[in-house]
C-alpha cells in the first residue's frame, strides 16, 4: 500500500497516510496526488482500519502548495481533462471514514485546501497558514473558495483569499481553521489519542456521522433535518444499535459488529 510518495504506517486501527516529498516541502504534483488518490482509496476500502490520519513528512510542512513548477503552459483543455479525472481534494472529500489533518509547518494553498478536506484539523504551534493562490495570479481550485466560508466565515475568507496573507496557528484557531493546537512535542500523542476514541466507536455510527454533518455544509435546514430523520431511522436496523444500548444497560463496553 505504501510508496516512495506516500507512506502508510498502522496504529492498530489507525492507518497514517504520509506524504513524502519533505525537500520539496511535500509540494503536491501530479505524481504525489495519484499516489495519494490511491492510498486513500485503498485506506478507505480496508475494513480493519477505522480512522485515517494525513499528514507530510518532516517538521517544516503539511503541504506547502502545488508544485508550481507544473502550472507553466498548462492550458484550459489540460485543466478540464485534471478536473473530469478528479482532484486530490475530491477523493479526500469522498473518504466515508473519519480522515484528521495531523498539520506541522506550512499549510499553504493547495495544503490548506487539502486539510480543509478532512474532518477535523490538528496543528503544531509552528504551523503557518495561507490561502496564497492569489499571489501568482491564480484563485483557489481545489476547494478553497466554498470550504473556506464555511469554515471562517465569508469576511474572513474574502481577507484570507484575496490577500493571500499568511497567519499563525494561533490566528487559525480563533478563526476556526483549526480545531486544536499543539506543541510541536505534544502533536503526536493527540492526534494518536483523538484517532483511537474515534476508532473505538462503532464504524457503522461513524459513517452515518460523517455523512450527516457533511450534509449540513450542503443542504438547506429543512433538507438537512429530513436527510439526518433518516439515517437514524436506518440505523435503528443495525446491530451495533443494540450492542450499544446492551452496553450501556449492562455498564459495559461495547462490542461492536459494524453493522
Amino acid at each position: 500500500m505504501s510508496s516512495a510518495l506516500v507512506i502508510v504506517e498502522r496504529d492498530g486501527p489507525v492507518a497514517f497516510a504520509k506524504m513524502n516529498r519533505p525537500e520539496k516541502l511535500n509540494a503536491l504534483s501530479t505524481e504525489l496526488k495519484t499516489e495519494l488518490i490511491r492510498v486513500l482509496g485503498e485506506l478507505d476500502g480496508d475494513p480493519t482500519v477505522r480512522v485515517i490520519v494525513l499528514t507530510g513528512a518532516g517538521e517544516k510542512a503539511f503541504v506547502a502548495g502545488a508544485d508550481i513548477s507544473e502550472f507553466s503552459g498548462r492550458t484550459v483543455v489540460d485543466q478540464q481533462k485534471i478536473y473530469q479525472q478528479g482532484t486530490v481534494y475530491d477523493a479526500v472529500d469522498r473518504v466515508s471514514k473519519p480522515i484528521v489533518a495531523r498539520i506541522d509547518g506550512y499549510c499553504l494553498g493547495g495544503g490548506l485546501e487539502l486539510a480543509m478536506a478532512c474532518d477535523i484539523r490538528l496543528a503544531s504551534e509552528r504551523s503557518t497558514f495561507a490561502q496564497a493562490e492569489i499571489n501568482i495570479g491564480v484563485i483557489t481550485g481545489g476547494g478553497g473558495s466554498q470550504r473556506l466560508p464555511r469554515l471562517v466565515g465569508l469576511g474572513a475568507a474574502f481577507k484570507l483569499a484575496m490577500t493571500g496573507e499568511r497567519i499563525d496557528a494561533k490566528e487559525a484557531l480563533r478563526m476556526g481553521l483549526v480545531d486544536e493546537v499543539l506543541p510541536p512535542e505534544a502533536l503526536d500523542s493527540r492526534v494518536t489519542e483523538l484517532a483511537s476514541t474515534i476508532a473505538s466507536k462503532s464504524a457503522f455510527a461513524l459513517k452515518l456521522t460523517k455523512m450527516a454533518l457533511k450534509a449540513s455544509a450542503r443542504l438547506p435546514l429543512d433538507q438537512g433535518l429530513r436527510y439526518e430523520q433518516s439515517l437514524f431511522t436506518l440505523v435503528m436496523a443495525s446491530q451495533d444499535k443494540e450492542e450499544g444500548v446492551r452496553a450501556f444497560t449492562e455498564r459495559r463496553k461495547p462490542n461492536w459488529s459494524d453493522r
